[in-house]
């Protein structure tokens, strides 16, 4: 009891210390922010340096030093790194020093359809609740409370943010926070609608592409909802078309939060809801075009991040798979952190199946992430109860077991009585121009043919 006391109140210590002022950073004169930012790549730098053997070797073989890199202009200087590279060899981008020995291990989503370890040490997970206070400014704001406003999470059971938030409790005190009701994404519907309703909360939270189809589906069976004061996706895309379904059928502002595993503060949208504000200080974005070149103002390209913050997986920059565009213009809000424009690519597919429930693409995945060996998959629903599943795993010859447990836990997760034909395959790549989807449906019910491919 006494050792969790002391746990908690160094945690509780860890927040606090990084907690003053943080409603105020996005508003500091751009010069503060950008020094703020630099300060902190300064560190990062010297630290990957001396502790991650990914950037010793890196330094050992280049004639320039971690002194060289003075401000994110100067990242150029550094080779790209892309999620094969992780994937492949996790251990050369993890801190040796105490702080990465002692991280929070994490495993990506498999929004590609390839697993990803990604460690965070433990204070600046913490600190990432006092950073959330920038976030937390803009919800209390359209919700006109401070602190107590209620939220209602619908995820999937193992979601990174569950994790988090059992690292959160588990560490502090939490003296004041907003009250949170988690509902998982497996759950009926009806059941959701249900504790929504009886709980009315302030905020609902959830995938973009299984609040489109929630709200979708009340509008096609007229179905009444405790109206929230404000609607936030997170991890994936929504379409325009269902920001403004939700906007005009609903009157409920459509927020987001663009974060992913290797980062956990990225963006934010404000108020008013014309752009991502970028957490510049915390995790440094560029776009680069096809040349590998940093993108003009306004031009779209691969969106290549810098987390300045963790001390577990040093990540400088990274690939992250996303497409966006970085917009000139500032907001009407008063911010200063620079704006991204858009985000294309990041929505998933939800699964509809014939007793009427749908089941987000992240529930999928917390069945394959138990199964050791796959090392891509894809599950495509080509009928309401008949599936296709592709696998690239570790190794061929236990293919047979691996497809035959995977089988067994999408029954499940799906229904006994959906049929599931698996096959092996060397590698799984996108049609085209087209961003590899790891769950793909080919038969939306009516009223559902919106939601974006």
């Amino acid at each position: 009891m006494a050792l969790g006391a002391l746990r908690k109140l160094y945690g509780n210590t860890v927040v606090l210390r990084n907690l003053h002022g943080q409603r105020l950073i996005p508003y500091l004169p751009k010069e503060e922010l950008f020094e703020l930012r630099d300060r902190r790549l300064r560190k990062i730098i010297h630290y990957a340096a001396e502790t991650v053997p990914y950037y010793q070797a890196l330094f050992r073989s280049n004639e320039f030093t971690p002194d060289d890199i003075q401000t994110v202009a100067d990242l150029d200087k550094l080779p790209l790194i892309t999620k094969e590279m992780v994937r492949q060899n996790p251990s050369q981008f993890l801190s040796t020093s105490r702080k990465g020995r002692s991280s929070v291990h994490f495993v990506t989503s498999g929004s590609t359809g390839t697993p990803l370890h990604i460690y965070h040490d433990r204070d600046s997970t913490l600190a990432n609740i006092a950073f959330g206070e920038r976030e937390r400014a803009v919800i209390a704001k359209l919700c006109g409370k401070s602190l107590s406003y209620k939220t209602a999470i619908i995820l999937y059971s193992g979601s990174t943010t569950e994790k988090v938030q059992s690292l959160y409790h588990r560490w502090t005190f939490i003296p004041v926070r907003p009250g949170q009701s988690t509902f998982s994404v497996v759950d009926p519907v009806e059941v959701i609608i249900q504790r929504i309703n009886q709980l009315e909360p302030d905020v609902v939270l959830g995938y973009g592409s299984y609040l489109e189809a929630f709200f979708r589906f009340l509008l096609l069976r007229n179905i009444p909802l405790h109206c929230p004061k404000a609607v936030i996706y997170v991890a994936e895309g929504m379409t325009p078309e269902a920001r403004t379904m939700i906007e005009d059928r609903f009157s409920i502002p459509v927020l987001s939060q663009y974060n992913a595993v290797e980062a956990f503060k990225i963006g934010f949208t404000c108020e008013e809801r014309n752009g991502f504000h970028l957490h510049e200080d915390l995790c440094h974005i560029k776009v680069i075009n096809e040349r590998g070149e940093k993108a003009a103002e306004g031009e779209k390209g691969e969106i290549v991040i810098s987390n300045l913050v963790n001390h577990g997986t040093v990540l400088l920059n990274y690939c992250l798979g996303d497409v966006g565009r970085i917009s000139g213009t500032g907001c009407a809000c008063g911010r200063n952190l620079p704006i991204l424009a858009e985000i294309d690519g990041r929505a998933e597919d939800v699964l509809f199946l014939s007793d009427g429930r749908f089941i987000h693409a992240r529930a999928v995945w917390s069945v394959i992430k138990q199964i050791d060996g796959v090392l891509k998959y894809q599950l495509i629903q080509h009928e309401p109860k008949r599936f296709e599943l592709r696998l690239v795993t570790a190794d061929p010859a236990s293919f047979t077991s691996i497809a035959g447990e995977i089988a067994a836990g999408l029954k499940t997760l799906l229904g006994e009585t959906i049929s599931i034909k698996s096959a092996n395959y060397e590698e799984l790549i996108p049609q085209g121009r087209e961003k590899f989807r790891p769950v793909v449906s080919l038969c939306k019910p009516k009223g559902f043919e919106c939601s974006k491919k």
